[in-house]
């Protein structure tokens, strides 16, 4: 998942990280001398190492020579202090801008994925992927993971520091703290992958019934469902907070065993060396450095296990994210710059013997389709629900590539199916409006400072919303339309969306039921406004009422997947030959 730069970057980070190390370790090491010299005096006599830089200093004063010893280990432990927070913040700064750029890559990834996909995957749940999941693999598995190895390092030299100074007390000491630890990660960690994965489901579960609650809170309010559907809320929600406690008690609990472990070591040790028949002044150095060496190993040894705990916890987020981005190189498609050129347009549309199934499908939604749209023409779509409308257009669209069969303009095949999107406009009949303002709405996507104000208040005449967003809305186009358009009536929704669509001025204008709901007069007149505006414009739209196809030159009826029919609207509002269909399944 890491890029070739962020895996130098990582790289390079293991140098602080071995100097604090390094440092750490002699921070520790250098208080033995200091200690030996306030228990013995006499030990600046007994010693070859002091004795040499008591000379070398040239000093005759042995005061002031314990005071530079003392003043080399408080400098040793300050660079060491300084070096290990230098460190420290350059492993926050790497591990924290992993989760920019890995949600970043995520969404990317998912971004390239078939539309099929997102029609057959939870929104919720790919959100909850970009938002939580990716923040769980750098906080639970990237950060702890170089801290983890940032103080397993600390711990490997200071225990060497103890192994030089009595081995039989450092593997002792070793032994007992790491096979503490080591029995409790071996009783844990298949709990902490079975916990992991249900906060994984849990967190699922969390994210859809919160987006299905929000984005149903009219009717929920409406029905009083306030307290039924909190409670199908509280339900994951309670399961995922208690799986992440549980994770967070397996890591940080064994700590206090642990400071017992030490407070009985250091008796042992005591024990251990009177029994070694060693002088107790003689021995306060070498107990001085253990005590000392327990102060820095016991928070280093806490980290490495609580590291490796959340890491053995976060595995799932890590197979999600995983995952997601290898399916996504795996069945993506090539993602080409906006400035793609046009896909010339100027003759026709055609599909020829087109048959699509949808990957989870029994069956064909489309089958044996042959259909040529003439440029200019205005195409109307009919049909019962649920025969195969809507999987024609996203055909035509370029969404859905056909599973046999071939979409071709002006007679070429289409292989760069973006060059010919540069030329489409869709209206779909729920309309999505961002929280913004109009203006940013109806050019969706463009720069704020890029935006042709001119363009925008055209398309908006067309839809035949100008009069509304100038004379009634507060703020004009720079008013606010709320989330999905909260603050507008149905009809507003969706002329604003029609607008969006006409701000880019496309050859082919594909209406999906983007008219239903507005009046009979509001939508003559955007139909007339519409062939007024650009007559060559080609159109194609479902209509699900019979009277919006008076304006279009050709209705096509589509039943089981097939074109069973076309003609002139008369014939289709009137119900003649095989259009007597439409009085069943269609609104007059």
């Amino acid at each position: 998942m890491l890029s070739p730069a962020e895996r130098r970057q990582l790289t390079l980070l293991s140098v602080p990280v071995a100097l604090s190390a390094v440092l750490e370790a002699a921070g520790v090491a250098s208080i033995i001398p200091f200690l030996a010299l306030l228990s013995d005096p006499q030990a600046l006599d007994k010693s070859v190492w002091l004795r040499t830089a008591y000379h070398t200093l040239g000093s005759d004063d042995r005061e002031q020579f314990f005071f530079a010893v003392g003043l080399v280990v408080l400098v040793l432990m300050t660079i060491s202090n300084v070096t290990q927070g230098l460190t420290t913040y350059a492993l926050l700064r790497f591990s924290w801008m992993r989760n920019h750029t890995l949600s970043t890559r995520l969404l990317e990834a998912y971004l390239r994925r078939p539309y099929t996909f997102f029609a057959e995957n939870s929104s919720a749940d790919l959100a909850k992927n970009l938002l939580t999941e990716v923040q769980q693999v750098v906080t639970g598995v990237i950060v702890q993971g170089l801290h983890l190895c940032a103080r397993a390092l600390v711990i490997a030299l200071v225990a060497g520091s103890l192994l030089l100074v009595d081995p039989v007390m450092a593997v002792g000491v070793t032994v007992a703290f790491g096979g503490l630890y080591g029995a409790i990660y071996m009783v844990a960690r298949r709990r902490l992958s079975q916990i992991g994965d249900e906060r994984v489901r849990a967190n699922s579960a969390r994210f859809k019934v919160a987006a299905d609650i929000l984005a149903g809170i009219k009717e929920l309010k409406l029905l009083g469902l306030e307290r039924s559907l909190a409670a199908s809320y509280a339900t994951p929600s309670e399961v995922f907070a208690d799986r992440m406690a549980k994770n967070s008690i397996i890591g940080a609990v064994p700590r206090y065993a642990l400071e017992t472990v030490a407070f009985g070591g250091a008796l042992v040790i005591v024990l251990y060396l009177l029994w070694t028949g060693r002088a107790l002044e003689e021995s306060l150095p070498v107990l001085g450095l253990y005590v000392f060496a327990a102060y820095r190993l016991l928070p280093a040894v806490q980290v490495v296990f609580n590291g490796v705990t959340t890491v053995r916890f976060n595995l799932a987020s890590l197979d999600v994210i995983a995952r997601d981005m290898e399916e996504a190189l795996r069945d993506g498609e090539e993602v080409v710059a906006t400035e793609v050129p046009t896909l010339p347009f100027t003759e026709s549309v055609s599909l020829t013997r087109v048959r699509y199934r949808y990957p989870s499908g029994e069956r064909d939604a489309l089958s044996g389709i042959d259909l040529t749209i003439r440029r200019g023409e205005w195409i109307a779509l009919v049909g019962p629900t649920g025969s195969g409308k809507s999987t024609l257009v996203d055909i035509v669209l370029g969404l859905l590539a056909p599973t046999e069969g071939t979409l071709s303009i002006d007679g070429r095949v289409v292989t760069l199916v973006q060059a010919w999107q540069r030329n489409v406009g869709y209206v779909p009949q729920q309309i999505f409006l961002a929280d913004d303002t109009v203006r940013r709405n109806i050019a969706f996507g463009v720069p704020p400072d890029r935006i042709d104000d001119a363009r925008v208040i055209e398309a908006a005449k067309i839809a035949q919303v100008n009069d509304f967003i100038a004379g009634e809305l507060p703020g004009g186009y720079h008013g606010l339309v709320g989330e999905r358009g909260v603050r507008l009536s149905g009809g507003q929704r969706q002329r604003i969306g029609i607008a969006r669509s006409l701000y880019r001025d496309p050859a082919l204008l594909v209406l999906d039921e983007a008219t239903s709901a507005l009046d009979g007069a509001t939508e003559a007149a955007f139909f007339a406004a519409l062939r007024e505006a650009r007559r060559e414009r080609t159109v194609v739209s479902i209509a699900h009422r019979l009277s919006t196809t008076r304006s279009f030159d050709r209705v096509i009826l589509v039943e089981h997947g097939a074109v069973v029919t076309e003609g002139p609207p008369l014939e289709a509002i009137e119900g003649r030959g095989s259009f007597s269909v439409l009085h069943r399944g269609v609104a007059a």
